[in-house]
């Protein structure tokens, strides 16, 4: 499975990406996540993604501020060298980006066009339909055993 596949899924691709500009106030970042009830947004700067804002990110502006958003940009508080991927990205391959990283949500490029962004409860509901979906084989074959074939192994 691929990352295409889950973009596809999700209806994402090709639809609505929230976004915002790095000059804008954190507090506006924060409203419109909070709005749309969104774990991110994504970072844009004249067309290209300059960056990602998670609510860690804003937890860790609020700390350094003693609890205040204040005057603080988007800029000020988003990860500037996100992980990416691209359609073609194997599923197991963002996993182990995404726990290696410790990393909740990854934007999804296609050279430098932006296809949307995935999450890790994303990722991890892919993997655990495609282990429905083979369990459900599995025991669809075991129950159609042609009679008069030797059973398999006992081992």
């Amino acid at each position: 499975m691929k990352v295409s596949d889950i973009l596809r899924l999700k209806g994402q691709s090709g639809g609505t990406l929230f976004t915002i500009d790095p000059m804008e106030p954190l507090v506006l970042a924060v409203n419109i996540m909070a709005e749309k009830d969104m774990g991110s947004l994504l970072v844009m700067e004249h067309g290209n993604l300059v960056g990602l804002l998670t609510f860690r990110e804003v937890i860790q502006a609020l700390s350094r501020n003693h609890g205040a958003l204040g005057d603080v940009t988007v800029r000020a508080a988003m990860d500037a060298q996100p992980l990416t991927c691209t359609p073609d990205t194997l599923i197991d391959e963002v996993r182990r980006m995404m726990l290696g990283s410790h990393s909740r949500y990854m934007p999804v490029l296609n050279e430098r066009e932006l296809q949307g962004v995935i999450s890790f409860y994303d990722v991890a509901k892919s993997v655990v339909d495609s282990q429905n979906f083979e369990n459900q084989m599995l025991k669809a074959y075991i129950k159609d055993w042609p009679s008069g074939s030797p059973e398999p192994d006992a081992k």
